[in-house]
């Protein structure tokens, strides 16, 4: 492509995955008035953020392969109109179960956008210069897309309604299309292939299961034969899954991809991160709104520390710096600042505590966020062949995604389990209910924030075993190593 060309490609393709960031944070700022609305329970609520991150994980990788068989163009273009269409049904829900089948929705067709908008991204900017200069941009507009989300989210619910946070979707989605169209690329297909049914059933009910069991942990207790079995269910439906790749004819996963030792090491990195991420915003949300007493709006300014600290650590820290030292040398000290943020966050109680503890904390988080996961993009994308590329880019947003969903269910129902039990014990001392509820609340937020901790502390100690690269990857490697096959992929 052109070189004017090319930056306009990622404008096009960044807007896209601007998107799917916006989705999430916005309808963090609208949970609660979504709660109200239409009458969840507070077990149930997550599902409004499980339902769409479990169909996002459970499907990346199946959508990164038609990504790769179709052509990248055609798998981002369907994917934004399929998401476009899931949120207006969103928006227009009537109650909980429509709600969560719409997130659902949404999640499938971002599995088929994200892995081919990554792996455009990946195989348009080839010289490690650019590479990292693009990938800054990237980071750094996902970053302003978390905040505008925050923001937009807080005006949308309180000015209009919670729904609007899912209808703004489709004229971004529009837009997104109609530059698709005219600037990108059809991307490599392998039209010979074929998909892995198998492996795609199997990995996605092994993570269904997994996030059902931990989800219903909070209702029926951890010992349940049911949680029991769902749990155990999911490890062996993921054991046979990771078997079945090894023996399939075109599978979902090719081990040249997972292989690599760095590219391992940001998968799992990834996961751990966002297993302690994810449920961390959303408490953060009610807190801010049940607790402090805040509006959508003052929420959504509230949050913008961690957009201003992920944009500087992704622009600022880890595009400088990616190809001068080795990654671990930014993901680990990334990891272990975050980490302390949350430690910060930990241990707020029910009196104001925002500009003590909550607003150095989310500008350390998203300062140590925004160096760490920036390098490990960099890390799963860079070193790999061409035609492994929507591959790995949605092994990538699987770990990501994956993460995601079981950190909200475990942390939710972690959460949710601490706050029954503080309110049976104190029932007696605090006559005040409103107050009892507070105190309840903010001591389950505590509790599962300190295990969200605990995932970014094991995901440093990967991240510095597992990582040892002196410099971060480019593709050009790849495919010095690896010459592209001259027949089909089958």
């Amino acid at each position: 492509m052109a070189d004017n060309r090319r930056w306009w490609a990622l404008v096009v393709i960044a807007l896209a995955q601007l998107m799917v960031v916006l989705d999430m944070t916005i309808v963090n700022i609208a949970l609660p008035s979504a709660q109200v609305a239409l009458h969840m329970s507070d077990g149930n609520r997550q599902w409004v953020i499980t339902a769409y991150t479990l169909a996002f994980g459970g499907l990346l990788l199946l959508g990164g392969r038609i990504a790769d068989l179709a052509g990248r163009r055609v798998a981002f273009m369907t994917g934004l109109v399929g998401f476009a269409a899931a949120s207006a049904l969103g928006g227009a829900a009537v109650n909980q179960g429509m709600l969560f089948g719409a997130r659902a929705l949404q999640g499938v067709f971002a599995a088929l956008l994200a892995p081919a908008a990554l792996s455009l991204l990946a195989t348009t900017f080839t010289d490690p210069r650019d590479r990292g200069k693009a990938f800054g941009i990237f980071g750094a507009i996902i970053g302003a897309g978390a905040a505008v989300g925050l923001l937009a989210g807080g005006f949308l619910t309180q000015y209009l309604d919670w729904r609007w946070c899912l209808y703004v979707n489709v004229p971004i989605a529009l837009v997104a299309f109609a530059g698709a169209w005219v600037l990108l690329p059809d991307g490599g297909r392998h039209p010979d292939a074929r998909l892995d049914a198998p492996g795609a059933l199997l990995g996605s009910a092994g993570m269904l299961s997994l996030v059902y069991g931990f989800s219903e942990a909070e209702s029926r207790s951890w010992g349940d034969g049911l949680v029991l079995a769902l749990l155990g269910g999911g490890v062996a439906l993921l054991g046979l899954f990771g078997y079945w790749q090894t023996r399939a004819r075109v599978p979902l996963l090719p081990m040249t991809v997972v292989r690599d030792r760095q590219r391992i090491g940001s998968f799992l990195t990834v996961l751990l991160v966002t297993v302690g991420m994810f449920g961390v915003f959303l408490f953060l949300t009610y807190y801010m709104q049940r607790v402090l007493g805040y509006s959508p709006v003052k929420t959504g300014v509230a949050y913008l520390p961690i957009t201003v600290g992920m944009v500087t650590g992704s622009t600022q820290v880890a595009a400088r710096l990616l190809h001068r030292v080795p990654p671990r040398m930014l993901i680990v000290p990334g990891l272990l600042l975050a980490a302390g943020a949350l430690a910060l966050i930990a241990q707020v109680g029910v009196e104001p505590a925002y500009a003590s503890h909550i607003l150095p904390g989310m500008l350390m988080l998203g300062l140590g966020m925004g160096t760490a996961m920036m390098t490990s993009v960099s890390l799963a994308t860079g070193n790999v062949a061409p035609r492994d590329s929507g591959a790995a880019s949605a092994t990538f947003n699987t770990a990501q995604q994956v993460g995601g969903s079981i950190g909200t269910a475990l942390l939710n129902t972690i959460a949710a389990s601490v706050t029954t039990r503080y309110a049976t014990a104190h029932a007696a001392t605090v006559p005040d209910r409103a107050l009892l509820a507070a105190k309840a609340a903010v001591h389950g937020f505590n509790v599962a924030t300190w295990w969200a901790m605990a995932a970014l502390l094991l995901g440093a100690l990967v991240a510095g075993v597992v990582v040892n690269a002196d410099r971060a990857p480019t593709p050009q490697a790849a495919r010095e190593r690896t010459p592209e096959p001259v027949e089909s992929a089958t």
